[in-house]
């Protein structure tokens, strides 16, 4: 009898869900703290789909946007630590208590890490009508003739997008409005539709509007182009190397999970991110796959949550 590798892999997790789990069988809930369509949106479900074939129950996403991704982890931090909900957030998950003066949870203390999910880079796209050709080199020219022109779109007070878009504002000397939004998808609308004028986004979620030539794409916010994107020139090489800016999206439960019950989670995690068809479902999202264990995404945490500090420290963001 031929087992495929996969289905192997599946039977073995299976078989270490203890006995009263496996008969109960309640679905698991994925907390997603932002708007349907954007990039945490898509990574949730992406691995709540094999997450459910691998451990043999069914993993539902469900989307509890606002407040700066606060409303979602807060219902994840009050939830029971039973194994049956998860909070599948972006790096805002730490920088929250930076930009809002209450915040209902420790989001470090108040949550069990699970592991990252992937890595991706960010992209300042504009909209064609309101932002000129010419690279970054006739964006800063214009951007200082017409300040009032090229408002920022941003997914979330304390996102990536939002510390990346300070720090081009400090870098350049321009002071243009930001307009925050509840998630990636309802932000790069507006920009489409030219009721703002810029925004840094994730590449995945902006890259089918730069193709249709809904977006005029100025630069990668990192140091290294992506090969999801190769045209798109770097924000370094455009005379700017201290902005890098890539997101990170991970998972967690709620405080107090068992040790063996984050454990097995992990593993499966690991197991999805080595998938081929996953890592191409990714790459569709301009992202990578990260697999590691629960330790070395803990020391991960530790070591993001004082450089978020910093970061917010810089960019001078206060607390609203």
């Amino acid at each position: 009898m031929n087992i495929s590798r996969r289905s192997f892999g599946a039977a073995s997790l299976l078989a270490t869900l203890p006995v009263a789990a496996r008969a109960q069988r309640r679905p698991v809930r994925i907390v997603v703290p932002a708007a349907p369509g954007g990039a945490i949106d898509i990574i949730g479900r992406i691995y709540a789909t094999r997450l459910g074939d691998l451990l043999g129950s069914t993993w539902v996403v469900e989307n509890r946007s606002g407040a700066s991704n606060t409303l979602g982890a807060a219902e994840v931090a009050r939830s029971a630590a039973d194994g049956l909900t998860y909070l599948v957030n972006a790096d805002i998950q730490l920088m929250a208590k930076h930009v809002m003066r209450s915040v209902p949870y420790d989001p470090v203390g108040d949550f069990t890490p699970i592991s990252r999910l992937a890595t991706a880079p960010m992209v300042l796209v504009g909209n064609p009508r309101s932002t000129p050709e010419g690279g970054i080199a006739a964006l800063i020219p214009a951007m200082k003739s017409r300040p009032d022109r090229f408002t920022f779109a941003n997914s979330g007070l304390g996102s990536m997008g939002h510390l990346a878009t300070e720090g081009f504002k400090r870098e350049t000397g321009l002071d243009s409005l930001v307009v925050t939004y509840r998630g990636t998808a309802p932000a790069l609308t507006d920009v489409v539709s030219g009721n703002t004028a810029l925004m840094v986004a994730p590449l995945g979620s902006a890259l089918p509007q730069i193709e249709d030539g809904k977006l005029r794409a100025y630069a990668i916010m990192g140091p290294q182009r992506s090969p999801r994107a190769p045209a798109i020139p770097t924000i370094a090489e455009q005379g700017m190397p201290s902005l890098d800016f890539t997101l990170w999206y991970a998972m967690w439960a709620p405080k107090g999970l068992a040790d063996a019950e984050a454990d097995r989670v992990n593993t499966a995690v690991q197991t999805i991110s080595r998938e081929p068809d996953i890592r191409a479902r990714l790459a569709e999202q301009g992202a990578e796959p990260v697999t590691e264990d629960r330790a070395t995404f803990t020391r991960f945490i530790a070591t993001e949550n004082v450089r978020s500090a910093k970061m917010a420290e810089v960019a001078k963001i206060e607390p609203e």
